[in-house]
């Protein structure tokens, strides 16, 4: 027991994604081995498992948050948990920003991808329920928002900031990489591989490209910025319910407008975000530049 709480110490950040990824992926295998058909996933097989697929995916980023806290830091560090999850007096500028820049990078990229053809059209233009489509839309989004920002800006954020000194920038990428590499065993259960329409070495090449392109990892650069300047974990939940409500509701259905495109549109999007802010703040992200502590 020492040994372990001895290397955790030494590698919080190793360990929180370690303990993330086996909550999440082991939760995934659980649920979709209560399916009769296993892994072998059938669209009907999809539905049944989903709804015990994604809560145990999305109770492992959370999980692992509070219990490392709890487990390196005792009480004091769960106050301070606490303290940023109810820090809500930030400056009322900062609400606008979390809770704006995924609808609008989005809207703006759809609607320029749609002068070419209108399948890119956002999707509540097109849907005939708007009502329903919305409230989906919001329960997605606080769902994700609340139990994943408990890991990815409880712990993971904080300790590349605080404890290894990294830049806005350093850590944004960091977290964001691991940010969509956790993403990708419930998009390759559900992607049909395991039913063999998309070979494995196919799927995992595009998907790790996806990642490194993708709309995760800017977004994530722009979370942490956001985090940094505020203190408030309440705001990064916020910027994360934002992203995981306008995805939703804006996004073309599937089958319609090709994925890799839109998320490329995307991702174009919030990188000339990301650079307009750097651009304001002088040249960089962080509120002034640091040092990494040597280890």
């Amino acid at each position: 027991m020492k040994t372990i709480k001895a290397f955790i110490k030494r590698h919080p950040l190793l360990s929180y994604f370690a303990l993330a990824f086996a909550i999440s992926w082991g939760g995934i295998l659980i649920a979709v081995g209560l399916g009769p058909g296993g892994f072998s996933v059938t669209p009907q097989q999809f539905q049944t498992a989903v709804p015990y697929a994604v809560p145990a995916m999305i109770l492992g980023p959370g999980v692992a948050g509070i219990f490392l806290t709890g487990f390196l830091y005792g009480r004091a560090g769960l106050r301070e948990f606490w303290s940023r999850l109810l820090k809500w007096r930030v400056g009322a500028r900062w609400y606008p920003v979390a809770l704006l820049t995924a609808p609008l990078s989005m809207i703006a990229a759809l609607l320029a991808l749609s002068l070419s053809s209108p399948e890119y059209l956002p999707r509540i233009f097109a849907t005939t329920d708007r009502t329903a489509l919305l409230l989906m839309g919001i329960a997605v989004g606080l769902t994700a928002g609340i139990f994943e920002e408990l890991g990815w800006t409880g712990f993971a954020t904080p300790t590349l900031l605080r404890r290894m000194r990294y830049g806005v920038l350093t850590t944004g990428l960091i977290v964001g990489v691991m940010w969509g590499a956790w993403h990708f065993f419930v998009n390759f259960w559900g992607s049909g591989v395991t039913s063999g329409e998309i070979s494995p070495a196919v799927f995992a090449p595009l998907w790790l490209l996806g990642i490194l392109v993708g709309s995760l990892v800017p977004y994530r650069v722009l979370m942490v910025w956001v985090y940094e300047r505020t203190g408030s974990l309440l705001v990064a939940m916020l910027m994360h319910v934002s992203l995981a409500t306008f995805t939703f509701i804006l996004t073309p259905p599937l089958g319609g407008a090709p994925y890799w495109v839109i998320g490329f549109a995307y991702a174009a999007a919030l990188w000339v975000v990301v650079a307009a802010v750097a651009v304001a703040q002088g040249g960089h992200l962080s509120r002034q530049p640091l040092r990494r502590r040597e280890t």
